[in-house]
């Protein structure tokens, strides 16, 4: 064979196993970053802990500060073992904000959990927005936590004390609601809230997913549920953790479900965050949740997709692919071109340990599990996943942008519309990139993960003024 016959026999070879999904085994963990930018990043507004951006037909923003609709606070002095609390700005958790930086309070915004990963999540214009005005939520939606049995494990940090009675202790739940947008005169409101979807059952941990993508026909939602860091219940098919759900645009199952019409269990039994998959097998029942008959689980009939750990990213590819993006555990973040019955395989396989070095399996000998198409070892932890649908950078159109929070990265990726990606470029933006979305102008606009936001729990606050997560226009050069 000659060396064109053979380079075109290879190119056939690789361009069946990328269509075949033979690329899921591409690890883009050690991808280097570019030498230089190929943009102007300039720094508009600040905010205590943005999470998401929302673009209005009119060029405005609407922006979600994770820690939700707070009163200011005075500082607290140090009482060991907890550190001093420094100052904290009063926050409407919404933001109203022009592309000059001019910020208007949202008001109407529901009570949140907010404290470690939860809080004001996500916020997305509607698909009929010209004519209804709907803006949607995703957050942490406070549940006071009843007692666990004598001897039953607390389980991480136990349940923070619930935003409207501190002298309760609150454990939370995703949930998504829809409201109406009403702008004034300086002034902005979310009217009518409606909570459309949530999980009754509430419960402990992180890892809420809490993206929503919209049917290409404007029809439907696609909603990403985590799985709270219990693992086991993204493979319970009654259990609405650790799944992709297809709802109507008011919440209820849509049709053309993989299991439309099946009934669910009515009763979950909740477990609270295992130390690794393995003691997630035994690990045991703090209580038992019944779904009440006025509103009875119908997470069968909701279920796309299963098997899934952090979901942060969920997009639609110009073709109408559904892609997913999620956290994995030490390692093994994922790409994912999501299917309908598929299962993606959290936590019975990774490409990954645990963090406390715990093997977990990989996708190979489980054929039944559905393999990434990129994975990333070490993780990139994205933070959102959207698709550039404009011109202004010059052949990017049809690629998806990744942000990257522990690698303050952003990732583009390319793809063959066979199934097919591949990562070609990342660059070191020099900060924990949240979330990125395109202007109708092609230019990018993207918000600065805080770790250190005023009056959060971890680490003591450094002296001085708060840290502020920043709002970033992102221009050719």
């Amino acid at each position: 064979m000659g060396v064109k016959m053979r380079n075109v026999a290879i190119a056939a070879l690789v361009a069946a196993l990328m269509s075949s999904g033979a690329q899921a085994q591409v690890n883009a963990g050690d991808q280097k970053p570019e030498a230089s930018l190929p943009f102007n990043v300039t720094k508009v507004a600040e905010f205590n802990m943005p999470w998401r951006i929302a673009f209005l037909p009119d060029g405005r923003m609407l922006i979600t500060d994770k820690v939700g609709n707070r009163p200011a606070a005075e500082a607290q002095p140090a009482a060991p073992p907890r550190p001093a609390i420094p100052a904290q700005p009063a926050d409407p958790g919404v933001w109203l904000v022009m592309q000059t930086g001019q910020k208007t309070p949202v008001t109407g915004v529901p009570a949140v959990l907010y404290g470690g990963q939860g809080g004001l999540l996500g916020i997305f214009v509607g698909p009929h927005y010209a004519t209804d005005h709907y803006v949607y939520l995703t957050y942490s939606e406070p549940h006071p936590e009843p007692a666990p049995p004598a001897g039953a494990p607390a389980g991480g940090r136990g349940a923070p004390p619930c935003p409207t009675d501190p002298t309760q202790r609150c454990g939370s739940s995703l949930a998504m609601a829809r409201a109406k947008l009403t702008i004034g005169n300086g002034t902005a409101s979310l009217d009518g809230l409606q909570v459309l979807w949530h999980d009754p059952a509430g419960g402990l941990g992180g890892q809420f997913g809490a993206a929503i993508a919209f049917a290409p026909d404007g029809n439907s939602l696609f909603l990403s549920s985590g799985d709270r860091q219990r693992m086991t219940p993204a493979q319970d098919p009654n259990s609405p953790l650790g799944k992709i759900l297809h709802l109507t645009l008011d919440g209820k199952p849509a049709s053309g479900n993989p299991n439309a019409g099946k009934p669910s269990a009515q009763t979950l039994s909740i477990i609270n965050p295992p130390a690794d998959t393995e003691v997630a097998k035994t690990a045991p029942v703090i209580r038992t949740f019944t779904y009440p008959a006025s509103a009875p689980n119908q997470t069968v009939a909701e279920t796309w997709s299963m098997g899934h750990r952090t979901p942060y990213g969920l997009a639609f590819a110009p073709n109408g692919q559904l892609w997913e993006m999620e956290h994995g555990p030490k390692g093994s973040d994922k790409l994912n071109l999501i299917q309908p019955g598929k299962n993606y395989g959290w936590p019975l396989a990774a490409y990954a340990t645990n963090y406390n070095g715990v093997p977990i399996p990989t996708f190979d000998n489980q054929p039944n599990l559905t393999k990434p198409v990129i994975q990333w070892t070490p993780v990139i932890a994205p933070g959102n996943l959207m698709f550039y649908k404009g011109n202004t950078f010059p052949g990017w159109n049809g690629s998806a942008l990744v942000s990257g929070m522990a690698t303050q990265a952003l990732v583009r990726i390319t793809f063959d519309g066979r199934g097919g990606a591949t990562p070609v470029q990342r660059w070191d933006m020099g900060k924990q990139v949240r979330d990125i979305e395109e202007a109708a102008d092609g230019t990018l606009w993207m918000v600065e993960n805080n770790p250190a936001p005023a009056g959060g729990r971890g680490a003591p606050a450094p002296a001085g003024p708060p840290a502020m997560g920043g709002l970033y226009h992102l221009t050719p050069k």
